[in-house]
């Protein structure tokens, strides 16, 4: 019996339990949200046995005449199954490939017109993979695969180093015979992830069906490219509406300022070095500095002075010390340079930051849902296909942190000020 209809019918029931769930939140009555959250429980335990069952159906794999491995469900590649989709469609229903499973209608699952099929999910798991390869920023992040629409995750609420303050309120005493002590305990908090909706469209023509292979690696290139650039964006600089949390507007963001009667548009050698005083130390091994591209030009003039000359502080590519196996981009003060295309430009904020990403946690769902359609734009001889990813993300700290001795507040997360 083939596991993956009943597979899309539990997926459908947990996204209704879940919307019902959203809508509860704030409602007064505590069991009516509770039976609805363990509802959302099962059916997510239902969920994941019924992957597990697919997974080892699909092993079941064999040869193709011609040599190439093809699993049970009798796919080569993304491409041969949208060209039979497209075909379904001409065939209005008549002759549909076996191999292909329609999407049960409803609950928002599938196109409103109706009419789709479902893709095969190891095409969309490569996609997800390509795009956490391919991201500078999304291979740094603390990364947390969760089954259930949200997470919460206890953490420590420490805001200072402070005596009485470790560990958010902790204490010990140097006692004498004789002496008492007031207790303490630590304080907690907890950082809540509630996955946001990440959706891909596309519309293919008729054209470009002709050629599976060349169809294939198109859809996953773009696909790839296209969603590591929304997930690292919102790693940068997400609003936390609607999306991650990026480490630009958090309040764990440590903005250093500019020097007195710094010209615009410049970097300088204390800008460097006041953001380096800014890092956490624990942090520091794992820093990097995520630049714009306009920032090369200021990074290859700065130099502290030794003597009557002088010393480099950005060590770029092939020069001495620059470690270039670990830093392509060359380094400053010792730690990566990575230029980026969602950092600012040169002059405001987000130009330059030093940040330890491991600091930064991600939540998601490996499985993506993923649709086609033949009908959406039937008149303009092409198929929609659309993937959306669920997926939230937050730094682990909340704020910055005040150190046992200095005026420095201390973070993984470190900006430049406008200048």
């Amino acid at each position: 019996m083939d596991p993956r209809p009943k597979l899309h019918q539990l997926k459908q029931q947990r996204a209704a339990a879940y919307d019902e769930l959203q809508k509860l939140q704030s409602h007064p009555d505590q069991r009516k949200f509770d039976a609805k959250a363990s509802e959302v429980e099962s059916l997510d335990i239902a969920i994941a046995r019924a992957e597990k069952t697919l997974e080892l159906a699909r092993t079941d794999a064999k040869l193709t005449p011609g040599g190439e491995l093809v699993p049970n469900d009798g796919w080569k590649n993304a491409g041969e199954q949208f060209q039979a989709v497209m075909r379904a469609a001409f065939n209005d229903g008549r002759g549909v490939d076996p191999r292909l499973i329609r999407a049960p209608a409803g609950l928002g699952e599938t196109d409103p017109s109706g009419g789709g099929f479902t893709i095969a999910p190891e095409f969309s798991a490569t996609i997800l993979t390509r795009a956490y390869d391919m991201g500078e920023l999304a291979k740094r992040v603390f990364k947390l695969p969760i089954e259930g629409p949200g997470i919460r995750i206890p953490s420590i609420d420490e805001q200072s180093r402070v005596t009485g303050s470790r560990w958010g309120g902790v204490q010990s005493y140097w006692v004498g015979e004789g002496d008492t002590v007031t207790a303490t305990k630590p304080k907690f908090r907890l950082i809540e992830l509630y996955l946001k909706k990440l959706m891909s469209l596309w519309y293919v023509t008729d054209e470009m069906l002709a050629d599976s292979t060349a169809l294939t690696g198109i859809a996953n290139q773009a696909f790839a490219e296209e969603i590591m650039f929304m997930i690292e964006d919102a790693i940068f600089e997400g609003s936390g509406a609607g999306q991650p949390q990026g480490y630009m507007n958090a309040n764990a963001l440590v903005t250093v300022p500019a020097d007195k009667g710094q010209a615009p548009k410049t970097l300088t050698y204390t800008n460097v070095t006041n953001m380096w005083q800014h890092a956490w130390a624990r942090a520091r091994k794992n820093m990097v500095w995520l630049i714009n591209q306009d920032c090369e030009s200021q990074l290859l003039s700065l130099s502290t002075v030794v003597g009557t000359g002088g010393q480099p502080v950005y060590l770029p590519v092939g020069s001495i010390g620059s470690q270039a196996a670990n830093a392509p981009n060359g380094t400053l003060l010792g730690r990566p340079v990575i230029p980026i295309e969602y950092a600012n430009t040169l002059g405001t904020t987000g130009d330059i930051t030093l940040v330890d990403l491991s600091q930064f946690v991600v939540a998601d769902r490996n499985a993506m849902q993923q649709m086609s359609s033949i009908h959406v734009r039937f008149t303009t001889d092409e198929m929609t296909f659309r993937l959306t990813y669920r997926v939230d993300g937050s730094p682990i700290w909340h704020t910055g942190l005040t150190p046992f001795k200095g005026s420095n507040t201390l973070s993984p997360f470190i900006a430049l000020a406008s200048r």
